[in-house]
């Protein structure tokens, strides 16, 4: 294959509109992030407490669950470009505030601090599932996975870049521009939504009642329980962040196993990104993948083996690779599961369907530091993070063998 075969496909970024959407969540990535690194450190300053900054992780959850399934339903309701303005225009607001409170005597006040990074995410819940609703009616059913990939790598990019620049920033006593430029962020997005056309749900759009949306979240569950293969697009996602996220472990890695090794635990958390960076940097084959249900099977099968490899790793650099190799089958497999929802799903259930993967995706690595902290506390991080690992790959190998329609899921024949 070429060289021009691997690199990414970049054809979306000559539609207009997508390259506003593309730019959009550009401006945003890198804001985002630092104040995903802000808000904690804030809070911890605040406190003194780690318990707080669980509990402010509980915060952001709580709204982004519920804000993302009704989001969804929203999003199939009215039009998109419309809701995607309204929420970027209120998350800048909103940012611009918590710029602000960390002026405050005292450096800020937690309940203020709570309130804001509660809004924060709700904004963030239903500007997501929109935006992926909106792909498939500006760039065609043809582009959807290189839109997709474009959209995950600049995310990637802005994973990673993002902390380090928050860490200089608060380093050097700037917390408040830290925040600032999430609010600017914002700010150029909404700027680049204006340009949108019009984007209707494949309904009529009707005015907006939130009755109507909590209906809609219903009716969006009961569509997914007769859709074998939307319904596994999340299953498998579950099954992989449950079993084998690491995050939980990676401080006592960093104090423990690989002590001696310069700046651990920043190349541990920054070992996932890195992988799905490269990935998304080398993913022109990944748009041009008709057996998706396949591919997104094996790519879950990789995160499985890399996290076993990971668990045994004795060195830091070995280590780090085996992270970057599971971030990679982790890029692949939500490249190819949203693209295959935003084609198998119609048009009028699209932004509930992106709803519900918002949740599933910011949900399940929860419940696998859950599950991770508590087996390795009990037994030891290789027994945890191997253990995952094995119940992953035999999980992947059953539901080929249970669910032959996902496995044999092709995009080809999926467009609606």
């Amino acid at each position: 294959m070429s060289r021009r075969g691997w690199a990414i496909d970049t054809t979306p970024l000559q539609n207009p509109a997508y390259r506003r959407l593309f730019w959009g969540v550009a401006a945003t990535m890198l804001g985002q992030q630092m104040t995903l690194v802000a808000v904690p450190f804030q809070v911890y300053a605040l406190t003194g407490d780690s318990l707080m900054v669980g509990v402010t992780s509980i915060v952001a959850l709580v709204p982004l669950i519920v804000f993302g399934l009704l989001g969804g339903a929203i999003a199939d309701s009215m039009d998109r470009r419309r809701l995607m303005l309204i929420t970027s225009v209120g998350a800048a607001v909103t940012s611009a505030l918590l710029a602000l409170q960390a002026l405050l005597p005292g450096e800020g006040n937690l309940a203020v601090l709570w309130v804001l990074t509660a809004c924060v995410s709700g904004f963030a819940a239903v500007n997501q599932p929109t935006r992926s609703a909106a792909i498939p009616a500006i760039v065609g059913a043809a582009g959807v996975p290189a839109a997709n990939a474009l959209s995950m790598t600049v995310r990637q990019a802005g994973v990673i870049v993002g902390p380090l620049l928050a860490g200089v920033l608060i380093g050097a006593g700037e917390l408040f521009l830290a925040y600032a430029i999430d609010a600017l962020g914002f700010l150029a997005a909404a700027l680049l939504l204006r340009g949108l056309p019009s984007l209707p749900p494949g309904r009529d759009a009707g005015p907006l009642r939130l009755g109507a949306a909590v209906r809609g979240v219903g009716e969006g569950f009961v569509f997914l329980r007769t859709q074998p293969v939307l319904l596994m697009t999340f299953v498998v996602d579950i099954i992989a962040m449950c079993f084998a996220w690491p995050q939980a472990v990676f401080p006592e890695l960093s104090e423990n196993r690989f002590a001696d090794s310069p700046n651990a635990l920043g190349w541990l958390f920054a070992g996932i990104s890195i992988g799905a960076l490269l990935m998304g940097l080398t993913s022109g084959w990944v748009s041009r993948v008709d057996r998706q249900g396949a591919v997104v099977l094996g790519a879950i099968a990789v995160w499985g083996v890399a996290i076993i490899g990971f668990g045994f790793a004795p060195t830091l650099w070995l280590a780090v690779l085996c992270l970057a190799v599971a971030g990679a089958g982790d890029m692949v497999s939500a490249v190819l599961r949203s693209s295959m929802l935003q084609l198998a799903a119609p048009e009028e259930m699209r932004g509930r369907m992106q709803g519900v993967f918002i949740v599933v995706v910011a949900g399940g690595p929860r419940l696998g530091d859950l599950r991770a902290g508590a087996l390795a506390s009990a037994a030891s991080v290789t027994v945890a993070m191997v253990s995952g690992g094995v119940v992953v790959v035999l999980a992947m190998a059953l539901v080929a063998v249970l669910v032959p329609t996902f496995w044999l899921f092709r995009a080809s024949r999926a467009a609606v």
